[in-house]
Formats: structure tokens, C-alpha cells, sequence
């Protein structure tokens, strides 16, 4: 005879919680996998373990108003006679036209241009519309080749070969039927109303030999005046890192875990690559073997949401970062005055991730003319400017209390670690010691 004690409520299994539970349902009753956008929801360790040690006796602070903290950065001094000029190392990531509306691509553009700051194009090719009001555009140079023209090659200020994609390295992207217009079909050339699924490769080359042709050919194409940015997902950052500069790189995107993406399975976003602070040591450390440390810049991506962490990226040895979601967010994405849309979606604001349906509320990841018409791309552009301008002033805060005159002078140093698991990854002491896993004795 079995006997439950009254006073110790039923016990749930941690290992088979109420999502996973219902995940396995969902999995029997459609016998398909999940899709969706966003990044990952796991916990992973992330920027919000570190901590500054700003000045006192031994270092010397900068007065904020004034004593000056640069926050400029150039991208591209390697090769490329035209490097890119920021007025602040925060850019805007890849986020393509078809994934995302024509409103929101233009509030992208005008938020960074008021910033003075680069966006990108994302797969599916350059509008007219972004590139108008995008004073610095990068052009996405992707495995899908969707778009892709010499002559919006020469247009844009900068191209990047996208290799990998923190949300899903080793995978293609997805952009599903529901978001396939007349225009964005015209675009890709694709059938309207059929899903697309890029390649996870690039059908040219395979290998770094390969790599360095193809770059040969797109400097040829521009004159040598761009910049080629190569983005990895953060999977094996030293060595992918080292390759993309022999291949010939000016700039290196390295985009971890917690980067989002328009859509593709939930298991490749929960399971595949590494956190964004486990992979930026590991890429300066390819920089510094070959000696090309800030001449050939990183651009670190997946995660960034404060000028804290732009602060913490940097003084790792990042160059710039790379913001997405967060840009979404501030142009109005997941905004609670659409909770009530949310809910008859069977979500809620803060959580909405199935960008990929395209029954978007706020009108930035869907195709639908009539949502996308929500979002006023002028009104969008200035928040997206404050935010922009927010994390900025938050960062040269942070330098100036470690005594730095210039945000890339922010050093690793400069930061101690709340946990075994970040001081690992990251290779900064524990707080309170001089010491982090695998470097030796306390």
C-alpha cells in the first residue's frame, strides 16, 4: 500500500519540466520539428558576470565633463582604400529585407545614420529604401547568393561574407512562405508564398584557399575600396578566426549563441555553438599570434543590450559590437501595447518569438502590409538613435572610471569575474584574486 505524505507537495522532475513535457507532446501530436526566431533562452554565462575595477589610488579616473573619452572607431584599415569611420563602435546587425518589414529596414537606417553608425543588409539583397537612408551600409554576401549584384556590391560601403551565424553555425536560414511577397520573391527570385531555405555553405568554396580567391574577386569588383568583413558563428573562434585573416580579411564578425536569427530550429538555437563570452578570448588570441591585433578589427555579436556590455566586449579585446535583437526591441519589438494581439497569437510581449508566421503586431517581422504599416520608420529611426546614443554614453561612463581616454583602451585587467564558469571562458581573474581556471596555482 502506497502512502503520500500530506505534507510534502508532489515533486516535479528538473530534468522533465513542464516545457520539455510539453515539447515531447508537441513532438508526438505533429511529428514535426519546432521552428522558431529570436536567440537562445537558455542560461548561459554572459557579460552580466563581470564586473569593472574602476579607479582610486592606483588608477587615475577621467573627469566626465571634461577630461574627453573617444568612442570612434575604423573599420577596415587593412586593405580597403575607403575603411569605415564610426562615430561609436556599436553597429547594426545583419537583418534581411523578407525577414524583416520594409518599415523596419528604413527605421534601421535612419536610427543609425542619427547615431553615426553602420547597418547591414541581411540575406535577400539591398532596397532602395536602406539603402537611401543608411549613410553606411554593409552588404551581406551570404551562401544563398539571394539578390547579389555587382552593382550593389559598389553601392554599399562595406561587405560581409557570412560564413556562420551564432544562432545556428553550420545551418542555412529559413525564410517560410508566409513572408514570401511579390517583392521579396522578385527579389530572391524565388516562387511567392514558398518557403526558402538557404544553403549552409557557400556553393564557390571550400575551404580558406577558396576564401581568399572569392575575396580577391569581390575586391576586384570594388576597386579595392571596400572593406570585406568575414562572420563566423561562435563555434571554433580561434581557428576560424585565424583563417578568415590569412584568407585575407579586413574585419572579423564573431557572433555567439545568444544572437538571434529570423527563424530555424529551436533545437539548432538551444544546442549548436557557444556563448558570446566563451568565444571573444579565444579570436584575440588568434589576432595577437598573427600579429594582427586592432589591424585587423573584431566585431563581436550575440547578446550585447547595455553599454555595459559594449564596455565588457571591448575590454576583452573586441574592436566594435554587433547589435540585433536589441535594435528590434527598441524600434518597438515585443512592445506591451500589443499584449493583447500577443495573446491571441497564444503568447505575450517579451516572449513573441515565431516571427516567422509574419503576424507580427508591431508590424517588424512580417511582410503583412497592413501590420507592417504600424511601425512609423521616422519615429522608430530616433528611438533606435537613443538607444544608440544611451549605451554609448553608458560606455564612455564606464572607460572614464578605469581612467581610459578612449573606449578601445578599456583592457582585460580592467574586469574581475563573479563565477568560476565566466572566469574560465572569459580569462579573467575570480574577484578577489589573481587567479581564473586553467591558469595555475592562486
Amino acid at each position: 500500500m502506497s502512502y503520500h505524505n500530506p505534507f510534502t507537495p508532489p515533486r516535479k522532475s528538473a530534468t522533465f519540466d513542464d516545457y520539455t513535457l510539453a515539447e515531447i507532446r508537441r513532438a508526438a501530436a505533429t511529428g514535426i520539428y519546432d521552428i522558431r526566431g529570436a536567440g537562445t533562452k537558455r542560461k548561459v554565462p554572459h557579460f552580466d558576470d563581470l564586473l569593472f575595477l574602476g579607479a582610486s589610488i592606483s588608477r587615475y579616473p577621467l573627469e566626465g565633463y571634461r577630461e574627453k573619452c573617444d568612442t570612434s572607431v575604423v573599420l577596415g584599415t587593412r586593405f580597403a582604400k575607403k575603411p569605415i569611420h564610426l562615430k561609436t563602435p556599436i553597429t547594426i546587425a545583419g537583418m534581411s529585407f523578407g525577414a524583416l518589414s520594409g518599415n523596419a529596414k528604413e527605421a534601421l537606417g535612419r536610427g543609425a545614420t542619427l547615431a553615426g553608425t553602420s547597418t547591414t543588409t541581411g540575406d535577400g539583397g539591398m532596397t532602395d529604401e536602406e539603402r537611401g537612408h543608411s549613410q553606411t551600409l554593409v552588404y551581406q554576401y551570404l551562401p544563398s547568393r539571394y539578390g547579389m549584384n555587382p552593382k550593389d556590391l559598389r553601392r554599399a560601403d562595406a561587405i560581409e561574407v557570412v560564413v556562420g551565424q551564432g544562432a545556428k553555425p553550420g545551418g542555412g536560414g529559413m525564410l517560410l512562405g508566409q513572408k514570401i511577397s511579390d517583392r521579396v520573391a522578385h527579389m530572391r527570385n524565388l516562387p511567392k508564398g514558398i518557403d526558402q531555405r538557404s544553403a549552409c555553405r557557400h556553393p564557390d568554396w571550400t575551404g580558406p584557399d577558396d576564401l581568399e580567391i572569392k575575396i580577391l574577386e569581390l575586391r576586384e569588383i570594388t576597386d579595392w575600396e571596400k572593406p570585406i568583413y568575414i562572420k563566423v558563428g561562435g563555434a571554433r573562434p580561434y581557428y576560424d578566426t585565424a583563417l578568415a585573416v590569412k584568407a585575407g580579411a579586413d574585419v572579423v564578425v564573431l557572433d555567439g549563441m545568444q544572437g538571434g536569427t529570423a527563424a530555424t530550429q529551436d533545437v539548432f538555437i538551444e544546442n549548436v555553438g557557444m556563448p558570446t563570452l566563451a568565444c571573444i578570448r579565444p579570436a584575440v588570441q588568434a589576432l595577437q599570434d598573427l600579429g594582427m591585433h586592432r589591424k585587423v578589427q573584431l566585431i563581436v555579436s550575440g547578446g550585447i543590450r547595455s553599454g555595459a556590455d559594449v564596455a565588457k566586449a571591448l575590454a576583452l579585446g573586441a574592436d566594435a559590437v554587433a547589435i540585433g535583437t536589441a535594435a528590434l526591441v527598441a524600434i518597438g519589438d515585443n512592445d506591451p501595447k500589443w499584449e493583447e494581439e500577443y495573446q491571441k497569437l497564444g503568447t505575450t510581449a517579451g516572449a513573441y518569438d515565431d516571427w516567422h508566421e509574419g503576424k507580427d503586431p508591431a508590424g517588424i517581422t512580417t511582410q503583412d502590409p497592413e501590420l507592417a504599416a504600424r511601425l512609423d520608420p521616422v519615429a522608430a529611426g530616433r528611438r533606435l538613435a537613443n538607444y544608440l546614443k544611451v549605451m554609448t554614453l553608458e560606455a564612455q561612463t564606464i572607460a572614464r572610471a578605469c581612467g581610459k581616454n578612449k573606449l578601445t583602451n578599456l583592457e582585460p585587467e580592467d574586469l574581475c569575474a563573479l563565477t568560476m564558469e565566466a572566469a574560465a571562458m572569459a580569462q579573467i581573474p575570480l574577484a578577489g584574486t589573481s587567479w581564473y581556471p586553467g591558469k595555475g596555482s592562486f
